[in-house]
């Protein structure tokens, strides 16, 4: 189901479509402001029931540091297009999309997924890690999600089944907000926006994603081989993955790890200045025989 959006990109940002070997998505794309030299170039990707939207707080600190921004809804989330099936979010379709992103980019990404975007990343990055200059895991964890989450994502899974997307939503806001039921990962504005993103969003793309956060394996042994720097980054608390398992995720991968005081499982909302800060400390500190470092 699609409705119209209202959406004002951040101050200096335009919203696009980027044309791939894949087909359009829609982004949200952030330069470094007149006067501010470009460090890199960075490809965010979005979690379980979220959008390009969620890093808007973000982008603009992020390009104050140097950094060239690309927030894209993933195919089937929001303003881009999707199937009715779920095979076409197959987690390996997920990952050639970005790779594809990547290069409509046209050079190599620093990119960073959030959440379900991180699990998505992480496949893609290991289908092929060339076009990439490192990876970031914002709130994502090595495998599937918590007990409690799993509860969550299974009763929208659930009720997308029997219901309208309109029906499911009523339910949703009955329940309470919106960014805290149905699903890990919050959202930014109005309960206008939020109701039409949710809307715009493919079931399947729901199903299927939903579907791969409760089943989805280990896989940082695989990830750890990968000739890549890493960055785990988090909030102080995370009812998704909780600490614990990040920081021992972030052991494994010999990666930076940064945990974000005042910040829950979206930093890129909860604290956007610190979270920008930590994450141009690391891009900063990569030289490109850089491998990764603890943290």
């Amino acid at each position: 189901m699609t409705t119209s959006t209202v959406f004002t990109p951040p101050p200096g940002a335009r919203a696009r479509r980027l044309t791939t070997s894949r087909g359009e998505f829609a982004v949200v794309e952030m330069p470094v402001p007149a006067g501010v030299e470009e460090r890199g170039v960075v490809l965010l990707l979005p979690g379980y029931t979220g959008s390009k939207e969620d890093f808007g707080l973000l982008q603009g600190p992020l390009a104050d540091h140097g950094y060239r921004t690309v927030a894209v809804d993933g195919r089937g989330q929001n303003e881009s297009e999707g199937r009715d099936d779920e095979a076409a979010y197959a987690r390996p379709e997920l990952a050639r999309d970005v790779l594809a992103q990547a290069a409509a980019v046209g050079t190599r990404v620093h990119l960073l997924g959030h959440s379900l975007g991180g699990q998505i990343a992480r496949a893609a990055v290991l289908l092929d890690h060339t076009p990439f200059r490192s990876l970031t895991l914002m709130a994502s964890g090595p495998a599937r999600i918590s007990d409690s989450q799993q509860q969550r994502v299974r009763l929208l899974r659930e009720a997308l089944t029997a219901l309208t997307q309109v029906e499911v939503w009523e339910a949703i806001r009955a329940m309470g907000p919106p960014e805290e039921v149905g699903g890990p990962a919050g959202g930014i504005g109005d309960q206008a926006q939020l109701r039409r993103r949710f809307l715009n969003t493919r079931p399947a793309q729901l199903l299927a994603t939903g579907r791969q956060l409760c089943a989805e394996p280990d896989r940082v042994g695989e990830l750890a081989a990968v000739p890549l720097p890493f960055h785990v980054l988090s909030g102080a608390r995370d009812d998704t993955w909780p600490l614990p398992l990040l920081d021992e995720m972030s052991t494994r991968l010999r990666a930076r790890r940064t945990v974000v005081p005042g910040a829950e499982h979206s930093p890129n909302a909860d604290q956007p200045l610190p979270t920008a800060r930590a994450l141009a400390a690391f891009w900063d500190g990569l030289g490109e025989g850089f491998r990764g470092t603890a943290g």
